[in-house]
Order: structure tokens, then sequence, then C-alpha cells
């Protein structure tokens, strides 16, 4: 059976706490969550527990994430020397971007397929990191990986997903995963 784990991960600080979108890698990782279809569970990491993380990584035939390239494997770069880059990824984002020429929020494509909303955003859940409230980070988070899971799955099965234009218009875009 093929391990694909879905991913993501929230930060400890902004872009502007860090100096801009340039320095990623010192974000800090506050929780990172993954979905493994061979154990068909999720797990919860801590910054303490990142090298597990990353370990669960290497392992997947498949990691699945959305925007997972240019931002949550950056966030990673500050922990390892790997490049993680060169893992079996697929990043939802940058495909949808391919046939698009922009990009599309994961609540986008969530809202207009499923009529389902992230329950909160990346801002919200670096406050709650320095609030030291990371239950509510971990909710988060594995929503978020559930989400990603259903549209992989949706658009594998369909090869197609579904979002609205600026004026409200709900249009498909086709996948090829």
């Amino acid at each position: 059976m093929k391990n694909i784990v879905y991913f993501d991960l929230e930060t400890q600080r902004s872009a502007e706490e860090v100096g801009g979108w340039n320095y990623i890698s010192r974000m800090g990782m506050s929780v990172g969550v993954t979905y493994s279809t061979a154990r068909g569970e999720y797990l919860i990491y801590s910054e303490k527990q990142v090298d597990a993380l990353i370990r669960e990584l290497q392992r997947a035939d498949l990691v699945v994430g959305f925007n997972n390239l240019r931002f949550d494997y950056e966030v990673l770069h500050g922990y390892t020397p790997l490049d993680l880059r060169q893992l079996p990824t697929l990043d939802m984002l940058v495909e949808l971007q391919k046939h698009l020429q922009h990009r599309l929020s994961l609540d986008a494509i969530a809202t207009a397929t499923f009529g389902l909303e992230k329950t909160a955003e990346g801002m919200q859940a670096i406050q709650w990191f320095k609030e030291g409230r990371l239950l509510e980070i971990a909710e988060y988070c594995c929503y978020d990986v559930k989400l990603t899971r259903l549209v992989h799955e949706y658009g594998a099965a369909n090869r197609q997903l579904f979002y609205h234009n600026r004026f409200g218009k709900k249009l498909s875009v086709p996948v090829n995963w």
C-alpha cells in the first residue's frame, strides 16, 4: 500500500517578525500535523518533535500539501540541512497555479468544492502560540490536513476541483494527480 502523507504546519512567528518572506526558515514551527494513509491516523508534532516529523516525511511514498514547497518545507529547513524539496511531493497550490496562472487558497477550493471552510488562519495560529494555546493550533492544523486530504482525494477521483472567480461564479479547474 502506498503511503501518502498529508502535511501542514503552523509557525511561531510571522514573516514581518523575521524580516520578510525571504526568511521563512526563521519562523519556527509551533505545530506540525501529518495524516498517513498507511497508518490511517493523524500525528501531531511539537517543535521538540520536529526530527520525528521530518523522518515521517522522508518515509512517505508521496507528501501532499498546499504551498508546502514554498512555505512548510522552508520552515522545516530551519531545523535540518536536508533539502526537503527532493522528497516525492505534490504541492497542490503549485499544480493549480500552472493551470490558472494565479494562486488560490485551500479555503477557496474547499468552500467551492465541498462547502467547507477553514476554522482559522495562520495569523490566528501565531497569536495562539504566543498565548500558549497549542491545543487550538493542533486542532486547526489537523482540520487543514483533513481539508488537504479531501481536496486531493476529490481531485484524484474526479479529475477536477472547483473555485469561485472574483465575480462569484463557480468554475472548475482540471487536475491530474
